[in-house]
């Protein structure tokens, strides 16, 4: 061993997994759970936050109470090489867009997409596809989550026009 202390910890692994678990435990149960006291989980949250570990804390939200009731991932093909920076650009400006990355394989970019419904999904696609150096696009719809608490079955913002709707 180099007699450096570690960034990161089995002490620091069991305090994000009770944050990612329920990331309104408070610290003096997170100290209770790992055998610390709510003073030094504190300091271990602070210093996890300093250094990007943990990035934040959200909530998780039924995207249909959002609004969000149509929900797909499109493959996208561009004209030569685009740059991801490129590719970054002009994804950030669709709020519809929930998740985007450069993927191995044919397509050049993976975009996790929601919508109101069918109609706002395809005015959403036919924009993306407008972009110039799109060539081309695949859609796939998704009709149910196998894995309900995982990150992508949740939404983190409101439909645009007040679609709520909290069924």
């Amino acid at each position: 061993m180099n007699g450096r202390p570690t960034p990161f910890d089995e002490l620091d692994r069991k305090i994000v997994a009770a944050l990612m678990a329920n990331a309104r435990t408070s610290f003096a149960e997170i100290g209770a759970e790992v055998g610390l006291s709510s003073t030094a989980v504190k300091r271990r949250v602070d210093r996890l936050r300093e250094t990007g570990v943990i990035t934040g804390f959200t909530a998780t939200v039924r995207p249909s109470a959002l609004g969000w009731r149509t929900e797909a991932y499109v493959e996208v093909y561009c004209e030569g090489a685009a740059p991801p920076r490129r590719l970054a650009e002009v994804v950030r400006g669709y709020p519809e867009i929930t998740a985007a990355m450069t993927v191995t394989g044919g397509a050049d970019a993976l975009l996790h997409v929601r919508a109101r419904d069918v109609e706002h999904f395809e005015e959403v696609l036919e924009r993306i596809r407008a972009e110039p150096f799109i060539r081309k696009t695949i859609s796939v719809m998704v009709l149910s989550h196998l894995i309900q608490d995982s990150p992508e079955a949740g939404a983190g913002l409101l439909a645009p026009e007040d679609a709520a709707d909290v069924r």
